[in-house]
């Protein structure tokens, strides 16, 4: 039994398909946690509807005419990854290469178009409180695959490694192999609570919002390498 907020989840459709929003937006209006206060055709009109909006999440297509949904993320949430609007990213392809470039650019998960309705409302409810949607261990397998789309690690990167402690970067490493907290607990030897301290130390250094981040921090900074190499 889910119970009401005061304030909905305020969620912002963006497809360029008219059926599509259509009918998410009859599975998330039947919530009452839930409320679509806007929609969007294509990346350009979500970006000025979300900086009209501030919704809280953003349900965004990748695959759009005159601004993709990896423009538009880039720009909703911000270089500096300062909006408090979360994007959630729709796909047709689980191992969609853009799927990476949405994550880049700060996306806190994706779904695929076929979701389930009760997954998709679940999804939405965990990206406005602010974690991912998507397992590390995903994330890991994609940029594994995909990992000649990504940057060389820059003086800006190095310089936000610079701020970890040993410790820190030692346990963003097992993060970006998928392990959960109590996992990397076991790996060093430390209580599931230290671990949690430190990955939150992680985030707020880095400037990431949840573990997906710091995966893709991961792999862009050369902390991991594909195939789990560090």
């Amino acid at each position: 039994m889910v119970t009401t907020p005061a304030t909905p989840v305020r969620v912002l459709l963006v497809d360029d398909q008219p059926l599509l929003r259509t009918g998410f937006k009859m599975i998330l209006e039947s919530e009452p946690d839930i409320a679509v206060v806007g929609e969007a055709g294509d990346g350009e009109k979500a970006v000025s509807e979300a900086r009209a909006l501030q919704p809280d999440v953003v349900l965004m297509d990748i695959r759009m005419p005159r601004m993709d949904g990896v423009e538009a993320t880039r720009q909703i949430t911000g270089t500096d990854r300062s909006s408090s609007v979360k994007v959630l990213v729709l796909t047709t392809f689980d191992l969609d290469e853009y799927i990476v470039e949405a994550l880049k650019a700060g996306a806190s998960g994706f779904l695929l178009k076929d979701v389930p309705p009760d997954d998709l409302v679940e999804a939405i409810r965990i990206v406005a409180r602010g974690d991912a949607v998507v397992a590390p261990g995903v994330t890991r397998r994609l940029l594994d695959r995909f990992a000649q789309n990504l940057s060389s690690p820059n003086e800006k990167v190095n310089d936000l490694v610079a701020r970890l402690t040993e410790r820190e970067r030692e346990v963003l490493r097992h993060v970006a192999r998928g392990l959960s907290n109590n996992e990397i607990a076991g790996e060093l030897f430390v209580s599931e609570t230290t671990v949690k301290t430190h990955v939150g130390n992680v985030l707020a250094k880095l400037g990431l919002r949840d573990r997906v981040q710091a995966v893709v921090f991961a792999y862009e900074s050369g902390l991991t390498r594909p195939g789990g190499a560090t």
